[in-house]
């Protein structure tokens, strides 16, 4: 798969499909771009091109623990200079759990590039901002104050980053303990304050700013729970509701049945794509 140099970060990508509008879709957490694959696939067979890339401190591109916003800002004007780079502005943009932050931060830092927004399994709530906060940094800051970077890069998460991508260990051995820790206990920040909010990363004032129509398909769990969804999808003006999953399952995280209902996901979404398309011919 090609490398970019994006704001001088080798993030890796690919494009699935060789014809059509462009795509860009990202995953939840912090996996790599190999979870949204097979549903990429699906829109690309219905005439799309499809944008996938591992977000920095993922998958297969650069760990830089840096940055004065929130990791997810970061996310979003990366993925805006990609878009660029590739030609492939205004997109389709969507994601889950922490993709769909990524293409809300996008469509709201940089309306020109986004046609619209494909979301599922949106994340809000006080246990999600909590939860998450310490999944995504608190865990980390513990680690490094109590062994430094080496015991970072020795953490299960950092690990995987450094076998994917072996420039990572040395960037990580070089950063100073203290810096690291200030670094993610700003980023955890953001989540922390965010907790009352309709959504994370989005107030109901920023929701309402963004008018390009929306696709959502809520989550059906504690962190993505189906109410969160449903008033994301009230609050954007031009909001459409899709419920693939009715019932909230009472767990942290329930994700193994959405593999299941891909190819019914992938015919709501490329129906909206095509709906989208026709009415601004």
């Amino acid at each position: 798969m090609p490398i970019a140099n994006v704001r001088g970060v080798h993030i890796n990508y690919q494009v699935v499909g060789d014809r059509g509008s462009w795509v860009a879709l990202s995953p939840g957490g912090r996996r790599d771009l190999g979870v949204v694959e097979p549903l990429a696939e699906l829109v690309a067979e219905a005439g799309f091109r499809v944008l996938l890339h591992d977000r920095r401190n993922c998958g297969v591109s650069d760990v830089v623990i840096a940055g004065e916003e929130s990791e997810y800002e970061i996310w979003a004007d990366d993925l805006y200079e990609l878009l660029s780079q590739l030609g492939a502005r205004p997109a389709f943009v969507g994601g889950s759990s922490s993709g769909c932050r990524l293409s809300l931060l996008l469509a709201l830092r940089h309306p020109d590039a986004v046609r619209a927004l494909l979301l599922w399994r949106v994340t809000g709530g006080r246990f999600a901002s909590e939860s998450l906060a310490h999944n995504y940094y608190g865990q980390f800051i513990d680690v490094a104050k109590e062994g430094g970077m080496a015991a970072v890069c020795e953490t299960e998460f950092f690990r995987e980053r450094i076998q994917q991508n072996p420039r990572n260990r040395e960037r990580l051995s070089a950063m100073d303990p203290k810096r690291f820790i200030d670094v993610m206990e700003h980023w955890r920040e953001y989540f922390i304050r965010d907790a009352d909010l309709p959504v994370i990363g989005a107030s109901a004032d920023d929701l309402r700013s963004i008018t390009v129509p929306t696709c959502v398909i809520p989550g059906n769990d504690w962190t993505h729970p189906r109410r969160v969804g449903e008033a994301a999808s009230q609050l954007l003006p031009k909001g459409e509701l899709h419920i693939l999953m009715p019932q909230d399952m009472e767990v942290d995280l329930y994700i193994e049945a959405w593999d299941e209902k891909r190819e019914e996901m992938a015919a709501i979404f490329v129906d909206f794509l095509k709906r989208t398309l026709s009415s601004t011919s």
